[in-house]
C-alpha cells in the first residue's frame, strides 16, 4: 500500500502497534480525527518531531495510527498525535489508520502505553500518564492485562501501582511520586518541566493545599530563590502542623543555601526601580550580564589604551 501523502514514516520512527495478519487499514480524512480526551502528551515542535517530519516526508507514514469511534461519528485517536500534526503541515488529507473498538479503560491504557517509549518525556506527562494509566487500571473488572505474547494474565491481587512499575522499570514508590506531581498546581508543574526547581522539592510540594502552593510561588519571588528538598520537607512539615504561613515560607526560601554562599541576590523591588514592571527575573538577569559586559568591554580597551601610553 503506498501511503504517501495519505500517511507513514520509516518504520523505526514508530513503535509496531497493530497486527497486519488480523487488522485491516483505512484510509481517513484528518478532519474527522480527534484528540484523546485529557491526552497528557503534548505535540510540540521540538528535535523529535523535526525528524519524525522528515521521515514522514521521504518515506509515508507506514505504521497507521490507531483511532477509535465516537457516537458523534468521528475518531478519537489512541495513537498517532504527531503522525496527525506532522501529516497537516505537510499538506495530507487522509492518513492510514486501524479503526479499534475498545472500552474506555483499555483505550486509555493503550494511549498511555503507546506513547511512554518516547526518548523525551517531560515530568508533568509521565505523571498524568501514570495517574490515568492507574485509574484506568483500577477500574478495569478482573484486572486483567494482555501480554506481550498475547495471552491474558490474570493480575488479581496486585496493586496496579506496582504493575505499572513493573512494566516501565520504575519502584511502585517512584511510580507513586509521579502521580503525586498531578496535584501541583499549573505554575509549580510548569516549572518542574522548565526545569527551574527539581523533581524530589516538587514531590515535597505536591503535599500542600492550593493556597500553600501560591504561598511557595510568591516567597520563591519574594527570596528570588527555589526550595532545596530540605526546605521543601520543612514547609511540608509546618503545612501537616498547620502552623504554614507566607512570611514563615519566605523567611525559609530566604535561607542562603551552602550551595548559594558566593550568590548574589536582588529583590525584585529594588530591580524595577530599573527595569520595565513587566520584566520577567530572567529577563532582567540577561540585561544586567549584558550591561556588565559591555563595562567590562570599555574597560579593558581603556587599559590598554593606557598601557600604550606608557610605553
Amino acid at each position: 500500500m503506498n501511503c504517501k501523502k495519505n500517511a507513514s514514516s520509516n518504520p523505526g520512527e514508530e513503535r509496531q502497534l497493530f497486527h497486519p495478519e488480523s487488522e485491516k487499514v483505512v484510509e481517513i480524512g484528518l478532519e474527522r480525527l480527534r484528540p484523546f480526551k485529557n491526552h497528557p502528551f503534548k505535540v510540540k515542535e521540538d528535535e523529535a518531531m523535526a525528524q519524525l517530519m522528515e521521515s514522514i516526508e521521504r518515506y509515508g507514514i507506514m505504521n497507521p495510527l490507531i483511532v477509535m469511534p465516537t457516537r458523534e461519528g468521528v475518531y478519537q485517536i489512541v495513537s498517532g498525535h504527531r503522525r496527525k500534526y506532522c501529516a497537516e503541515k505537510l499538506g495530507y488529507t487522509q492518513v492510514p489508520v486501524i479503526i479499534r473498538y475498545m472500552k474506555e479503560e483499555d483505550s486509555i491504557i493503550s494511549m498511555v502505553d503507546s506513547n511512554l517509549h518516547r526518548d523525551k518525556i517531560l515530568f508533568s506527562e509521565k505523571a498524568f500518564a501514570y495517574y490515568m494509566k492507574n485509574e484506568a487500571m483500577k477500574r478495569k473488572t478482573g484486572k486483567r492485562r494482555r501480554t506481550q505474547e498475547g495471552q491474558l494474565e490474570s493480575i488479581k491481587g496486585t496493586k496496579t501501582i506496582q504493575l505499572i512499575g513493573k512494566e516501565t522499570g520504575e519502584s511502585p514508590r517512584q511510580v507513586l511520586r509521579y502521580i503525586r506531581l498531578t496535584l501541583l498546581v499549573p505554575e509549580l508543574l510548569d516549572m518542574l518541566d522548565e526545569g527551574k526547581i527539581s523533581f524530589n522539592p516538587a514531590v515535597e510540594l505536591s503535599f500542600l493545599s492550593e493556597v500553600g502552593q501560591k504561598w511557595v510561588l510568591n516567597g520563591m519571588d519574594y527570596a528570588q530563590a527555589t526550595p532545596s528538598v530540605a526546605q521543601a520537607k520543612r514547609i511540608k512539615a509546618l503545612s501537616q502542623e498547620k502552623k504554614l504561613t507566607q512570611q514563615k515560607i519566605n523567611e525559609i526560601l530566604s535561607e542562603i543555601k551552602k550551595s548559594d554562599m558566593s550568590r548574589v541576590i536582588f529583590k525584585n523591588s529594588q530591580m524595577y526601580k530599573y527595569f520595565p514592571r513587566y520584566y520577567s527575573a530572567e529577563q532582567m538577569k540577561e540585561e544586567i550580564i549584558a550591561l556588565l559586559e559591555k563595562d567590562y568591554k570599555r574597560k579593558e580597551r581603556q587599559r590598554k589604551k593606557e598601557e600604550k601610553k606608557n610605553v
